[in-house]
């Protein structure tokens, strides 16, 4: 397969050896919406050991861009569902972010089955069809 034809395919996401086995808590420095979305996403980043120390500032990315999301769709609901142009910007290019970054980490359908893809090495030896 040549290198072009590779163009677009992302790995499938594999457990790693230095998986972090307990969530440490959301940084303190977070919106309360970035910390909420902290508190409900780590328990599957942990659960599927895909997450290590070093991946802590793009989860945190995630977090701070869904964050915002979430507290402009708030400012907009109190507003009587008024949309601010300036403020719809904001919120399009953090939700493009966050979409981005949650695919980075296994947090899609898609990057999800990713996941489930990836086969284990020994594979053909439990399957009794395998040539």
């Amino acid at each position: 397969m040549s290198a072009t034809s590779l163009r677009g395919l992302k790995p499938a996401l594999r457990p790693d050896a230095e998986a972090l086995t307990k969530a440490p808590p959301a940084p303190f420095w977070l919106s309360t919406h970035a910390k909420a979305e902290w508190k409900r996403i780590m328990p599957q980043l942990i659960a599927r050991r895909i997450i290590t120390r070093a991946d802590l500032a793009g989860v945190e990315a995630y977090c701070s861009a869904a964050g915002i999301c979430r507290q402009l769709e708030e400012e907009r609901r109190a507003a009587g569902g008024m949309i601010d142009k300036t403020a719809f910007g904001i919120w399009n290019r953090a939700a493009q972010t966050a979409r981005q970054l949650a695919s980075e980490y296994g947090l899609t359908p898609t990057s999800r089955a990713r996941i489930g893809s990836a086969e284990p090495e020994d594979a053909d030896a439990d399957d009794p069809l395998a040539v």
